[in-house]
């Protein structure tokens, strides 16, 4: 069986959505029927008797788009729009989800509880136990409270520290590209779209350019290549994919072709050690 065919089986699964896949680029304000789709495409993933886990930025977006607010000035006013931010995104995601017959739950990680040990069991209980129960839980970094020396720093990280966290076996991140390239394919038109890694090898790390197509997010590639490290060797494979549209995530697990695959390397990998390193 090929890795595309394997997907098909995997168990657990962790998937990212970045800020700027939820949003209407104009306004920045919720994408609602993207957001409906989304919530399908994991209802119908849960039908199949798979755990997911669904990590989603978009907190701030939504914040300062209900305020009027276009730029942000402080952390204090990133923090108040994160607040008010997640509460709106959070009803949006339990309306559509209710409607596939699904619950959600919110947790809100810090760096801090996962550099701790204590923290960290009881982070993976709460997962364990709503799996157990059959809850979709939703995960963002808590912004209300997060500062620059106790951050993850983006979600693509915090995605891929969840799947070692809670042993997934495969993470999708679904951003504005199609996976990995030569080059950026937005700056260079000869740039080669890349189907399949199968290390992470000098070469795979010089593609890794750190940049972002949009206003809203703050991982690029480099976040991505360094969420692949952490996701493949832990044991998990990872798909890059375009999040122009979310029925990308049901041709994934179909195992067609799409997107960029990252094959698992399982070494030891201690979360607490790589965060500590950051």
């Amino acid at each position: 069986m090929n890795i595309r065919e394997s997907i098909k089986n995997k168990r657990r699964i962790v998937i990212k959505i970045g800020s700027s896949s939820l949003v209407h680029k104009e306004t920045g304000r919720l994408n609602l029927p993207k957001i409906e789709i989304l919530a399908r495409e994991i209802a119908d993933l849960k039908n199949q008797g798979k755990d997911v886990v669904l990590v989603s930025s978009g907190a701030i977006a939504v914040g300062k788009a209900l305020m009027g607010i276009d730029v942000l000035h402080s952390l204090m006013q990133k923090q108040a729009c994160a607040a008010i931010g997640q509460v709106r995104l959070m009803m949006i995601y339990q309306k559509f989800f209710s409607e596939y017959g699904q619950n959600t739950a919110q947790l809100l990680l810090t760096k801090m509880t996962m550099t701790n040990e204590e923290g960290r069991i009881n982070a993976r209980n709460t997962f364990e136990k709503l799996f157990e129960l059959g809850v979709i839980p939703i995960v963002n970094e808590n912004d209300t409270v997060e500062t620059y020396d106790i951050r993850f720093g983006d979600n693509d990280r915090l995605s891929a520290i969840v799947t070692a966290l809670i042993h997934a076996d495969l993470l999708i991140l679904l951003s504005d590209i199609d996976g990995l390239y030569t080059d950026d394919p937005r700056m260079n038109p000869r740039a080669e779209f890349i189907s399949e890694v199968d290390s992470l090898d000098d070469s795979v790390l010089q593609m890794a350019k750190d940049s972002t197509g949009s206003g809203f997010g703050t991982g690029g590639m480099a976040t991505k290549i360094s969420a692949a490290e952490i996701a493949t060797s832990s044991g998990a494979d990872m798909v890059i994919g375009n999040a122009e549209d979310f029925r990308i995530i049901h041709h994934i697990m179909d195992g067609e072709t799409v997107g960029t695959i990252f094959r698992a390397h399982p070494r030891e990998f201690m979360i607490r050690d790589y965060l500590e390193k950051m």
